[in-house]
């Protein structure tokens, strides 16, 4: 199976190339370093990946970007970055994206438990991943005989945990293995239009 990890350097991306290199073709995404390069806030960026890669069997998202900061703090400017990024950047990857899947493919996009579970300075991050939970029930009522979309949303992970832990006061840490199984659920099994939770 060759799969395509947007983001495959970040904390959660770098887990998931490791583990589908192991017996799958990986190629990784990212906005500065990679095997392609890509920015998922420009469309026109999505679609010159797309061009130069081809066909895939499966595309991961584990990028994009959102503002964190108090709500009385937060300018109208500051939810366009979550908005272009982590929102956008996600539904133009299934827009396009769609069209260079293999038959069967799967898409999976990644959100967090701030959809479900917000906490203090996220009103910009939570607003997009509720957004994105939204769209993956809706587009598969559309598309959903083409291709499968999923979102995996976790908690916070261990490799997180310092240098978010007092944001996220009692909650208690996920695994990396556990959220890799739910990539992998997503990737390998048939779920289609599901929210993957791993919270605990």
């Amino acid at each position: 199976m060759k799969i395509l990890i947007i983001g495959g350097y970040g904390t959660i991306g770098k887990s998931l190339a490791d583990h589908f290199e192991q017996d799958h073709e990986v190629l990784v995404a990212g906005r500065t370093k990679g095997d392609v390069r890509v920015d998922i806030a420009n469309s026109k960026s999505i679609q010159a990946l797309f061009d130069k890669i081809g066909k895939v069997d499966a595309i991961i998202c584990a990028a994009g970007e959102a503002k964190w900061e108090s709500f009385d703090k937060l300018f109208e400017e500051d939810y366009y970055i979550g908005f272009k990024s982590k929102l956008m950047g996600q539904v133009n990857l299934v827009r396009i994206g769609q069209h260079y899947l293999s038959a069967n493919g799967s898409i999976t996009l990644t959100t967090g438990i701030l959809a479900d579970d917000p906490v203090i300075k996220t009103a910009s991050a939570a607003m997009v991943n509720g957004a994105i939970h939204s769209f993956v029930k809706a587009v598969v009522l559309e598309i959903g005989n083409t291709c499968r979309i999923n979102v995996v949303s976790a908690g916070m992970v261990e490799a997180a945990y310092e240098k978010y832990k007092d944001y996220f006061p009692g909650h208690n840490p996920v695994s990396m293995k556990k959220v890799v199984k739910g990539y992998e659920r997503s990737v390998l099994g048939r779920d289609n239009g599901k929210i993957i939770r791993i919270y605990e």
